[in-house]
């Protein structure tokens, strides 16, 4: 169901359940988290996430759920919500290649990625209004930050999804693509990514989450990234960035 593999530096995590559309029941969220931190301990510095098959991620696997017996905490507070942590707090910089269905849990998998690149057949919004239940994986966050409140509900009311090229016109994610290049391009991005300047990307992806979270102003910001970069300034990266631009050469970072 989760394929993890690792090569130069870039951690690859593929949901492999295509028949069902990689929809996650609760031994595929274990296995996502357990591949999240087997990346982690390999010290990559970069990592991609991607779906096989017709979509992405179609949200939680229902098929046998019995809703008088639904354990919606166990599955949301005792495993989606702890997943999405951690895939947002991994030390590296994360990318995903989104395609076809991108809904509930699955869309809360992009939420939790820095760098999303979806494709134009995307599929993306809140399939919820036709089974009574509510939006979740941080979904109302996203669509009324980036979206307002009346678009939001309008969405979440309406059971309407938005193509990928709309949710790129609105905010939501990072580019668009046709469907055939998605993958290559989010690959091109990670691995440029890792054999980057790791500490400097780690420090603006802390800060940029603060930003969100806590609502930074200006000046605030402007503190935090002259803290940043006073920390930075002691690592080989810094140095090898300095010494490449007055030496007129390509730098070579060694993460660090």
């Amino acid at each position: 169901m989760i394929d993890l593999t690792i090569d130069d530096g870039v951690a690859r995590v593929v949901l492999d359940n295509p028949s069902k559309l990689n929809a996650l029941d609760e031994a595929a969220l274990r296995e996502l988290d357990a591949a999240y931190a087997e990346a982690e301990a390999s010290g990559v510095r970069a990592l991609l996430l991607r779906g096989e098959g017709r979509a992405f991620c179609a949200g939680r696997d229902i098929a046998g759920v019995d809703p008088a017996r639904d354990d919606v905490s166990g599955y949301l507070d005792g495993l989606v919500t702890p997943l999405l942590r951690r895939m947002a707090a991994f030390p590296a910089p994360t990318f995903a290649a989104a395609h076809g269905a991108c809904l509930g849990v699955g869309l809360g998998l992009l939420i939790a990625t820095d760098v999303v690149y979806v494709a134009a057949n995307a599929k993306i919004g809140s399939p919820f209004a036709a089974l009574g239940a509510a939006l979740d994986s941080g979904g109302h966050a996203l669509f009324v930050d980036r979206l307002g409140a009346h678009k939001a509900l309008d969405l979440i009311y309406t059971g309407r999804l938005m193509t990928g090229q709309e949710a790129v016109a609105s905010g939501l994610f990072s580019r668009a693509l046709p469907v055939d290049e998605v993958v290559d391009a989010a690959e091109d991005a990670a691995a440029a990514a890792a054999t980057g300047a790791t500490a400097a990307f780690l420090a603006s992806k802390r800060l940029v989450a603060r930003i969100r979270d806590e609502r930074l102003a200006l000046w605030d910001v402007m503190a935090e990234e002259n803290r940043a970069q006073v920390a930075l300034r002691d690592t080989e990266d810094y140095r090898e960035g300095f010494a490449a631009f007055q030496q007129k050469r390509a730098p070579r970072f060694a993460g660090r």
